[in-house]
């Protein structure tokens, strides 16, 4: 399995990126993908997922309103439209594909993870 991350960059408070995750080696229709980030000095965290079943998604309350998942099963990938970015929201930006539904946000559910892709946002 190989899932990579890409699309990322440094960007303006107030802007916008949007990430890709290509996925490789599984069975994609069949998997909840998920967004984690992980800044300079803290844990890895739950951003927001898309359940294989149904396309539904879930968003940490950190970023609900400004961030959207998607996913095209056609082309194995996953997407991460991010709005409004804040310098909080400063991280390596990982994808992850797991079989847990979307509210299981632990990290520990999703057995296969991308490389990252780094999201400055600065003025």
């Amino acid at each position: 399995v190989q899932l990579q991350a890409s699309g990322g960059g440094t960007v303006q408070p107030g802007g916008s990126l949007r990430l890709s995750c290509t996925a490789s080696g599984l069975t994609f229709s069949r998997y909840t993908m998920g967004w984690f980030r992980q800044a300079p000095g803290k844990e890895r965290e739950f951003v927001g997922n898309v359940a294989w079943t149904d396309s539904s998604t879930y968003y940490a309350d950190s970023v609900k309103g400004r961030f959207t998942i998607s996913r095209d099963n056609a082309r194995n990938m996953l997407y991460l439209q991010m709005n409004s970015l804040k310098p909080e929201d400063t991280a390596v930006y990982f994808c992850a594909a797991g079989r847990s539904t979307v509210y299981d946000t632990r990290s520990a559910q999703y057995p296969y993870w991308g490389q990252g892709t780094q999201v400055t946002v600065s003025s």
